[in-house]
């Protein structure tokens, strides 16, 4: 059998239907130098692989691929059938291919991986080797129609409250369960990995045999191709991952293109797809159904992102679906090398959590910046259809709902490497029926998140916007559907927002409330200010000369 996959090199720039806004930063992204393999076709049969689902088949999955690189490359096909295997590693050249029916299993049987040096959430690591592994690779693809299943449900701890009663009564047939009884584990090596600050941190004076007594905590993702060029990923389906399911780390020249991540709602740090310190690639026709973040860009945490220094850019990301995950579109909070130049366009979230989510904490560090998003539709999601959020995982520093509506006194840091920075983000064209709150933007004090545009956009939802700590944030022909409305909008300590062509609910209590000592320069354009009850209020420091009130 012989096949060939010639694919020509893709410009970035050629692939963009950019507004004028975007033109000149769209034209200089470079050419996706794309893959190209040998037609020389060789089965995993040929190896000795049987599909039985019963023959551990890593053996013969692996001289497949170690042939077929070291004869000059090609593709390795697996073949309709139930192939139960443990670990694999890819070589350059090689394209291995699931014929449609193909199921590849791995081995719920943990003594059959291996701890390694790696980097997991930004930082050097132990974990156990990915599921399918490359490292330093050129010219590599996954593609067809098939099937890997990551057997994850034998690796993941699961929460009580995530399952039904009698979910949760067959889930306790195995492994254990924490003091609390709250949380099951795969074993006693998982559960102890818990009980350990920053357990899967390689510290120093510590070798890889030094974590063998929580090698069950320290999960395997499902795919990481790591330092490589040329990347393929087309049409295959990746399912149950023990963790992040595909994870490309510091590569470049990467297309994802028609395939499905699917975990289960519940199953924990089950990313769909990382991009980590990548640069120049493609993501489309993308179905993801995820129990965390879906399309994830990632670049190194804290001084160790930093340290390494490299943004994720250039990348165009488009015709994509996300059902349930924690953001449908995410950028960090791992993002202290950066990112930029990524365009976003034609992609559907429904049910997750969060829609645009935009997350970073003190320590950070990092720019993100020239992010252009458009054509988003959303419904029925639990938390904020769009958020920048500088707190992440830090002490919210809003009052609870029922407390004072005054500014909390928040503490300015100073600068220093370690500040991060959102900047230069346009989103437009954006529709979302169902969300807890339209548009919510949280700053720094020592740094405002700044110059954000948001056009076009029906938002539904029980809040409006929320502006706190922001500089140069611009509203137009924005509708807030908010059933919350005192008020509609809300500013704290933020300068030079402009609100043109607010449409809002007939009716509202409030439109909006301006509050903060250094809130200042606040514009309300064209905007029926008459279909509230009130249109603004202002906090005890606030001069009435904060907010100018226009119409054409």
């Amino acid at each position: 059998m012989k096949t060939s996959f010639p694919i020509a090199a893709l410009a970035l720039s050629s692939l963009l239907a950019t507004s004028a806004a975007t033109a000149q930063t769209a034209a200089s992204l470079p050419v996706v130098k794309t893959t190209s393999f040998r037609a020389d076709t060789v089965s995993i049969v040929k190896h000795g692989a049987v599909a039985d689902g019963l023959t551990l088949n890593t053996q013969a999955i692996q001289k497949a691929i170690d042939a077929c690189s070291q004869q000059g490359g090609g593709v390795v096909l697996v073949p309709r059938g139930h192939w139960r295997t443990a670990g694999i590693e890819m070589r350059s050249n090689v394209n291995l291919h699931l014929a449609q029916g193909a199921l590849v299993q791995f081995t719920d049987d943990h003594n059959a991986y291996h701890l390694i040096k790696t980097n997991w959430e930004g930082v050097d690591a132990v974990r156990n080797q990915a599921l399918i592994y490359g490292d330093n690779l050129e010219n590599v693809a996954i593609t067809g129609k098939g099937i890997f299943d990551g057997a994850g449900n034998t690796w993941r701890p699961v929460k009580k409250n995530k399952l039904t009663e009698t979910q949760w009564k067959r889930q306790q047939e195995s492994g254990v369960l924490n003091e609390k009884k709250d949380t099951w584990y795969p074993s006693a090596s998982a559960l102890k990995g818990t009980t350990i600050p920053e357990a899967f941190y390689l510290k120093p004076g510590k070798e890889v045999k030094d974590y063998e007594d929580i090698k069950d905590f320290l999960r395997p993702d499902m795919l990481v191709l790591a330092r490589s060029k040329r990347i393929l990923l087309e049409g295959v389906t990746f399912q149950n991952s023990p963790a992040w399911t595909i994870h490309p780390l510091m590569s470049e020249d990467i297309i994802v293109r028609n395939v499905k991540a699917l975990n289960p709602e519940y199953g924990q740090n089950t990313d769909a797809l990382d991009l980590e310190s990548c640069r120049n690639g493609i993501v489309e026709g993308c179905t993801f159904d995820v129990g965390d973040d879906a399309i994830c860009i990632k670049s190194g945490r804290d001084e160790q992102g930093r340290k390494r220094g490299l943004p994720t850019e250039n990348f165009i990301i488009r015709n994509t679906t996300v059902y349930h995950a924690h953001g449908g579109f995410v950028i960090g909070s791992e993002m202290s090398g950066g990112a930029r130049n990524i365009y976003v366009s034609n992609v559907n979230f429904i049910g997750t959590d969060v829609g645009l989510r935009f997350k970073t904490t003190r320590g950070r560090g990092g720019v993100v910046e020239n992010i252009f998003i458009e054509n988003v539709d959303m419904k029925d999601i639990p938390g904020q259809a769009i958020i920048f959020d500088m707190y992440y995982m830090a002490k919210d520093p809003v009052p609870l709902a029922g407390e004072s509506t005054a500014p909390p006194v928040i503490e300015a840091k100073p600068l220093d490497e370690g500040t991060p920075q959102f900047r230069k983000i346009q989103i437009r064209n954006v529709t979302c029926n169902g969300a807890e709150t339209a548009i919510m933007v949280r700053g720094l004090p020592e740094m405002p998140i700044k110059d954000i545009s948001i056009e076009n956009a029906v938002l539904q939802s029980k809040k409006g916007l929320v502006c706190i700590e922001a500089s140069g944030i611009k509203l137009k022909n924005v509708t807030l559907l908010s059933t919350q409305t005192l008020p509609v909008m809300e500013v704290q300590n933020s300068q030079n927002i402009t609100l043109d062509g607010i449409r809002y609910t007939p009716g509202a209590e409030l439109l909006m409330r301006v509050t903060g000592d250094r809130s200042k320069d606040v514009k309300l354009a064209n905007t029926d200010t008459k279909q509230a009850k009130k249109s603004i209020e202002f906090g005890d420091k606030v001069s009435k000369k904060t907010v100018t009130v226009s119409q054409r």
